[in-house]
């Protein structure tokens, strides 16, 4: 069920810290899926997150539901927690970044 009630502080939070677009984000999950002997299907490949992720920048905001509210906070939290308020872009390791990316945040992008 659509939920109007997404604050606007979180709504746009939660569009600066996913600096990725769907596309680059859809592209990440799947390469970072695609094993040696099988591809996962597209609506499958990567974590379960970076999925609500994917599928939160595809909505309009009316048609967020408090489901999607719980994932934007979670996500929102995680990357200022790694990141700061104001990151500049840093390469950081690769787990590290690999694990950013995969919620829609590259560190690497200026903001």
């Amino acid at each position: 069920m659509a939920n109007s009630n997404v604050s606007e502080d979180l709504w746009d939070e939660f569009h600066v810290v996913v600096n990725m677009t769907s596309r680059e984000l859809d592209e990440f999950l799947r390469a970072d899926a695609a094993g040696e002997d099988s591809e996962q299907l597209p609506d499958q490949a990567g974590s379960p997150t970076g999925q609500q992720v994917l599928h939160i920048l595809g909505k309009r905001r009316s048609d967020v539901t408090d489901a999607d509210i719980g994932v934007m906070e979670a996500v929102v939290g995680t990357i200022r927690a790694e990141r700061g308020d104001e990151p500049e872009p840093t390469a950081g390791d690769a787990a590290w970044r690999h694990r950013l990316m995969s919620l829609g945040h590259d560190p690497l992008r200026p903001t």
